[in-house]
């Protein structure tokens, strides 16, 4: 199972973990593990490239995080509202079975 933790601090997001693996398919055919990954790196390289924010990238096989560096400007906002929106969907999609999306005070 894949588990999402987004960070929030007063209503505005801080950071986010993604671990583990859908475990939907085998590797290479799971479209669970395509479809969140493809969210997920295409969200920080749209932060990166339209937005001024500034994130910490950690990745390594089935983990992903990233943290904002300074407060999260409005364009960032839209940006992870859609992440979680998509990913939202894909977890109640599946029934919970492979993913679990956590938003929580940090």
């Amino acid at each position: 199972m894949i588990t999402i933790t987004v960070g929030t601090r007063r209503n505005s997001y801080v950071s986010f973990t993604s671990r583990g693996h859908a475990g939907y398919a085998p590797e290479g055919q799971d479209i669970v593990c395509a479809a969140v990954s493809a969210l997920i790196i295409n969200t920080v390289n749209s932060l990166e490239r339209f937005t001024e924010d500034e994130v910490e990238v950690r990745e390594k096989d089935g983990f992903v995080s990233f943290r904002f560096v300074k407060p999260i400007t409005e364009r960032g906002t839209l940006l992870m509202d859609s992440l979680v929106l998509g990913l939202t969907e894909i977890e109640h999609s599946y029934k919970n079975r492979y993913l679990t999306v956590k938003v929580k005070e940090v």
